[in-house]
């Protein structure tokens, strides 16, 4: 059974790492600055920072327990957890920019004295890490939305980051302390429209959704553009993991010479075509769907 994506492992565990450390100790200088120079931004920075610190250690995990091999009653092995993980990284993102909008409102109200340069020193070393780090997930977040997850976390973090900065340059030009809220603000909107999207992919992947990237109709279409086959049903595609598709479907074909050259092309135009590497065809001489309890659904 092909693990496509095991090869590549050993690069993330050094982004994860870096990763990791950078951020831990970035969010521990945060926060004491933000103590000593009375910013609550740079404090909620520096928990928005270790919540994502709690994410990669996730994300992390996960995609170390999906290459680990299956048992007898884990026949998928721990695939699915890289699901969950990137369906909890978003809910832990949603968490912290609730955090941080609280903290913003409750900034309009009682604006308090800042020390800008500090703010605007700690947030710039801010930017520079977290976009180190999302640049080490940049290569293939497209394939896996774990990967996806970490991306958009330190992209989010450099974004606050520099909001941070632009609220600490415009506080010492103007004096106006309302504007670190607004921006704080500002991003948290930016932010909440990237997590969204990873929260929704993540739920329909945890209920068996056809993934995004793949027309259903389309796979269909090429089942019955098969010469052999006359008819196709139960057919059922899910992600077994963030960067694993498998597929299930019963061919009906009257003539009973198909053979492992047949199933052999198949797998090839799937794996080809729609990037699927798990495929279990059943191929029947006449539709056997009364057997079947569970029929393809209507609209495919």
């Amino acid at each position: 059974m092909p693990h496509n994506h095991n090869h590549e492992v050993p690069s993330y565990n050094k982004a994860f790492a870096i990763g990791i450390i950078l951020n831990v100790a970035f969010s521990l200088i945060e926060a004491i600055y933000g103590f000593l120079s009375n910013s609550i931004a740079l404090i909620a920075d520096a928990g928005h920072n270790f919540s994502d610190v709690i994410s990669l250690v996730i994300a992390w995990g996960a995609i170390y327990l999906a290459a680990k091999k299956p048992t007898p009653r884990r026949t998928y092995g721990f695939r699915r957890l890289t699901i969950l993980a990137s369906l909890a990284s978003a809910i832990l993102l949603l968490i912290a920019i609730g955090a941080i909008l609280l903290e913003a409102i409750k900034r309009f109200n009682e604006p308090q004295p800042l020390q800008g340069k500090t703010i605007i020193i700690v947030a710039g070393i801010g930017i520079i890490i977290n976009l180190i780090t999302a640049f080490m997930f940049i290569k293939n977040q497209e394939n896996d939305l774990n990967i996806k997850g970490a991306f958009l976390h330190m992209l989010a973090d450099a974004g606050v980051s520099f909001g941070v900065v632009l609220a600490g340059i415009a506080i010492i030009a103007t004096g106006w302390l309302w504007l670190d809220p607004a921006i704080s603000i500002l991003i948290v909107v930016i932010i909440l429209i990237g997590t969204w999207g990873l929260l929704k992919d993540s739920l329909n992947l945890v209920l068996d959704y056809v993934p995004k990237n793949i027309d259903p109709v389309e796979v269909k279409k090429y089942f019955e553009g098969l010469p052999q086959v006359n008819e196709v049903h139960d057919l059922h595609i899910w992600a077994m993991s963030t960067t694993e598709i498998a597929l299930t479907a019963h061919l009906t074909i009257p003539d009973k010479d198909t053979n492992d050259i047949f199933l052999q092309k198949v797998c090839s135009d799937l794996h080809e075509k729609f990037g699927i590497d798990h495929p279990t065809i059943q191929i029947e001489k006449n539709n056997t769907d009364e057997f079947c309890t569970q029929s393809s659904p209507e609209s495919i």
